[in-house]
């Protein structure tokens, strides 16, 4: 069975919330051969993504959303806990999220998945002040920070603790990685808030993170970022 149509099944199994349907998808893709974290990435991502634009161009009902997110947690959590653990790339990862339901979704599948490829997660969520993630990341010196964000109203409090973090330097050696929907959707916004690193989606930021775990924006870069900044809807 193609990848579209299972798709289009999750899809309407998850705003239905039909939990037998979800996992009958999910085994059939096993069956198939599929790994956990194929599923997640080919699967359950992409449906995630849909909802999630769909809720926001209010053309499903927030019944609908609601019980997508719900359904979609609990198949994740139990994806994730079929993952296969590669060894320990001895890196530590501190990452928050949006403050809502959904933004959180979006974070936890993509630190399960950083979790499965060796890394050392520690996930807060959302709803957290920019003064207590600063503490956290003073006291443990995560090698990484991500910070995970689907609204535009997420934008100013991740500008303004980059800000910080940049201005006391007191981390110079924590990288800065952003993903989530808002960057999806405005090209360069990730490089004008003065972020080291991005991804568009759980495969890319794998991808990125295995690759570039040297790279740090130059202070010429954040400079010319904050310069550029502008409104994203």
């Amino acid at each position: 069975m193609s990848q579209d149509i299972l798709q289009e099944r999750m899809f309407e199994a998850l705003i239905n919330g039909d939990r037998q349907a979800s996992r009958q998808i999910v085994q059939e893709s096993i069956n198939q051969g599929a790994c956990h974290e194929a599923i997640v990435m080919n699967l359950f991502w992409p449906v995630y993504e849909r909802v999630q634009k769909l809720h926001r161009k209010d053309q499903i009902s927030t019944v609908a959303h609601h019980l997508a997110t719900r359904l979609l947690r609990s198949l994740a959590d139990q994806a994730a806990a079929n993952y296969r653990c590669k060894s320990p790339r001895n890196r530590s990862i501190f990452a928050v999220s949006g403050p809502s339901d959904s933004d959180e979704l979006g974070g936890q599948i993509a630190v399960d998945l950083l979790e499965g490829d060796g890394y050392e997660v520690a996930f807060a969520g959302g709803g957290i002040a920019n003064d207590e993630i600063l503490s956290r990341i003073h006291q443990v010196q995560p090698d990484v920070l991500l910070l995970f964000a689907s609204a535009p109203s997420d934008l100013p409090s991740i500008r303004a603790l980059v800000d910080k973090l940049n201005e006391i330097g007191a981390c110079r050696n924590t990288q800065i990685v952003v993903g989530g929907g808002v960057f999806n959707r405005a090209e360069g916004l990730a490089e004008e808030i003065g972020a080291d690193l991005w991804a568009t989606s759980p495969d890319e930021l794998l991808e990125v993170m295995r690759d570039s775990a040297d790279r740090r924006a130059t202070s010429d870069q954040r400079t010319v970022g904050r310069q550029k900044r502008r409104k994203v809807a």
